[in-house]
C-alpha cells in the first residue's frame, strides 16, 4: 500500500464519506427524536435519486442548470411530503407499541416504497442529463471527477446548514430538546407529535439529497439503496444518538471503504481468486466490529443498567 494509494483513497473517501455523513445525519436525527431505527432509509435515498432524474428530464426543454434546480426543488418537496405522510399514516398509529414492531414496520415500508419504484422506473440504471462538465480536476494532486468535487462540496455545505438549523432555529431547538428528554420537552410545551413529523420529513430530505448527490456522480439504480445501510454503519461508528458522531462516522467509513476495501479488491487473493467486491462489504464489517468492541460508538451515550 503506497503513500500515493493512501492519499488517493483518502481524498476520494472523504468526498464519498461526506455524502454518507449527510445521509447518516438524517438517520441520527430520526433516531434521536423518535428512538426509531428506520430500515427504510436506503429506499428514501433511492427515491430521491430516481425522482430528481425524472423531474430534471421532464424539464429538459429548459437550460440544464435550471432544469436540474427545478428537479431538485421538486424532489425535496416530495421527500418532505413523503416523510410527513409516513409519520402521519404509518408511524403515528404505532405510537406506544413495542419498539421491535415499529422497526419491522419500517422494514416493510422500505419494501413497499421499493415496489412502487420498480413499477414506475423498473429498476433500470438512470443518469442525470449533463449538469456538470465531465472533466477531471486535481485535489491535492489526486485526479477527481468535477462532479465528485461538486457533490462533496454540496454535502459539506448542507451539513453546516443543518447544524445551524438545529442550533439556532425554533424547531431545531425543539427537536434537540425532544431528542434529549421527551417528557421534559413535552412538559415545557413542545409538541412531540409535531417534532416526530418534522424528524421524519428531515430524514426523508437528507436521504433524498444523498441520493441526488450520489446519482450525479454514479448514476441511480437499486444498488443505491444499500447506501442506507452504509450510513447506518457510519451512525453506529459515531454513536446512534450523536449527530457530530454521524458526520465523523460517515467520513471514516468513506475513507476505510476506499482505502482498505479498494486495496483488498486489487491485491488480495483467496484460494487463487481475487476478492472482487470486498469494498462493498467494508461498511458492514465496521458494523460488526463496532458492535463487538464499542456498542455505543465513538461519541454515543453509554447506557449502563444495574441488575
Amino acid at each position: 500500500m503506497t503513500p500515493q494509494f493512501v492519499l488517493e483513497g483518502t481524498v476520494v473517501g472523504l468526498a464519498v464519506g461526506s455524502i454518507y455523513a449527510l445521509i447518516a445525519v438524517g438517520f441520527a436525527v430520526l433516531y434521536k427524536s423518535t428512538k426509531i431505527l428506520n430500515l427504510a432509509h436506503g429506499e428514501l435515498v433511492l427515491f430521491g435519486g430516481y425522482l430528481a432524474i425524472a423531474l430534471t428530464t421532464a424539464a429538459g426543454h429548459l437550460p440544464a442548470p435550471l432544469a436540474f434546480g427545478l428537479g431538485v426543488a421538486g424532489t425535496l418537496v416530495a421527500a418532505a411530503a413523503l416523510g410527513f405522510g409516513v409519520e402521519r399514516a404509518v408511524m403515528r398509529p404505532l405510537f406506544g407499541q413495542p419498539l421491535l414492531s415499529v422497526i419491522i414496520v419500517t422494514l416493510a415500508l422500505g419494501y413497499v416504497i421499493r415496489g412502487v419504484m420498480v413499477g414506475i422506473w423498473s429498476g433500470e440504471t438512470r443518469t442525470f442529463p449533463l449538469v456538470v462538465p465531465p472533466v477531471v480536476v486535481r485535489v491535492a494532486s489526486v485526479p477527481v471527477p468535477l462532479v465528485g468535487v461538486w457533490s462533496a462540496a454540496a454535502a459539506a455545505a448542507l451539513l453546516v446548514l443543518f447544524s445551524l438549523f438545529f442550533r439556532y432555529t425554533r424547531w431545531g431547538v425543539a427537536m434537540r430538546a425532544a431528542a434529549n428528554e421527551q417528557l421534559t420537552a413535552s412538559a415545557l410545551g413542545v409538541s412531540l407529535r409535531r417534532v416526530f413529523a418534522y424528524a421524519w420529513a428531515f430524514a426523508a430530505i437528507a436521504g433524498a439529497v444523498g441520493g441526488i448527490l450520489l446519482g450525479l456522480w454514479l448514476g441511480v439504480n437499486f444498488a443505491l439503496a444499500a447506501v442506507g445501510l452504509k450510513a447506518l454503519a457510519a451512525l453506529i461508528l459515531g454513536g446512534l444518538d450523536s449527530i457530530p458522531g454521524a458526520i465523523v462516522g460517515g467520513l471514516v467509513v468513506g475513507v476505510l471503504e476506499t482505502i482498505v476495501g479498494g486495496y483488498i479488491d486489487a491485491h488480495v487473493r483467496l484460494f487463487g481468486h481475487p476478492l472482487h467486491g470486498f469494498k462493498e462489504v467494508t461498511a458492514y464489517l465496521v458494523i460488526l466490529l463496532v458492535l463487538m468492541v464499542r456498542p455505543y460508538g465513538l461519541f454515543g451515550t453509554e447506557h449502563i443498567e444495574r441488575l
